[in-house]
């Protein structure tokens, strides 16, 4: 072989993988949408946890377009159209129902994974849990109709609270199970109950000032992702007023609240990161059943229990 055809033939070799490089598919595209913001947001481990499990790795093999509607409802449409137009592959619709009708509205041809706390089948948004149908599947959180609980477990950490405030966003879709629920616990136990509303940053200083004026012994915050967002307000103002208080994610417990109780986010976003890599992986949403939280946690802050003078021991481990 004379010498130019031996150096065409090495040149046409080390174009080989260059030609198999440029025919490899895109890296897919997870849309992120979520009411809550960046900030603080650990359970994101979760997901990722998840994503890892079936072989994905944010950054090499997979790409999230995050985004965050900072506690404003009204700003889903415009995400999601945004999610839409960039032709995501799936989109992971978090944290509230809101967020998943908005994406099922938008389009019937991206798969949608769902993480919320809403009953999907009451809010239309799977016609059952084994056989979702349609491109939605996703975690039901049990959030709305854990409010009886947190209660009793107020209850117990606060007793000679006879009168008990209760914060409820009533723009939430699930305001009204919360209240039947807060209303049944509240009488199983025979407490009186004051329920004050916030719907945005600018209420929580006056629900405060009523909570001084009515002088109630305790306070459950309803569970609502709009509060989680704003969880370092709120604990604020909580300390700021002394008031014993329970929440529903330990994050809260983690910014100063004194308790929570309610399903482990970081668990919850782990499977719903599992469906998600599932789907990228050909799966079909309605051929996914939707997933119930099983863990439950409990968790106390000692230290704001000790400012409150709260003498709280907790259980021996075993």
């Amino acid at each position: 072989m004379r010498r130019r055809e031996f150096i065409a033939a090495l040149g046409g070799a080390a174009a080989w993988p260059l030609a198999a490089r440029a025919q490899q598919p895109p890296m897919p595209v997870i849309g992120y949408l979520s009411l809550s913001s960046p900030v603080g947001a650990t359970y994101l481990d979760g997901l990722r946890q998840g994503l890892n499990e079936t072989g994905y790795i944010e950054g090499q093999n997979v790409a999230i377009e995050y985004r965050w509607a900072e506690g404003h409802y009204d700003r889903y449409p415009a995400l999601v159209a945004e999610l839409v137009g960039r032709q995501v592959n799936v989109i992971l619709a978090a944290g509230t129902v809101q967020s998943a009708l908005v994406a099922k509205a938008a389009t019937a041809t991206i798969p949608i994974v769902f993480a919320n706390g809403s009953d999907p089948i009451k809010f239309g948004l799977v016609a059952s849990l084994n056989r979702p149908g349609g491109n939605l599947t996703g975690v039901s959180f049990f959030t709305a109709i854990l409010e009886a609980k947190r209660l009793e477990l107020l209850h117990e950490l606060v007793p000679s609270a006879a009168t008990i405030a209760c914060l409820v966003n009533p723009n939430n879709p699930n305001a009204e199970t919360q209240l039947k629920d807060i209303d049944q616990g509240a009488r199983a136990l025979r407490l009186r109950i004051k329920i004050l509303n916030a719907s945005s940053e600018r209420d929580f200083d006056k629900v405060f000032e009523a909570l001084d004026q009515q002088q109630t012994g305790a306070l459950l915050i309803a569970s609502d992702l709009a509060f989680l967002a704003r969880r370092q307000q709120i604990t604020a103002l909580v300390a700021r007023h002394a008031v014993p208080a329970i929440y529903e994610w330990r994050e809260f417990v983690e910014a100063g609240g004194l308790a929570s109780y309610g399903t482990s986010l970081t668990e919850a976003y782990r499977q719903a990161g599992v469906y998600v890599g599932k789907i990228l992986k050909g799966a079909k949403p309605a051929e996914l059943p939707v997933i119930q939280s099983t863990k439950f946690e409990f968790v106390i802050n000692l230290k704001t229990a000790k400012t409150l003078g709260l003498d709280y021991q907790p259980a021996p481990t075993r």
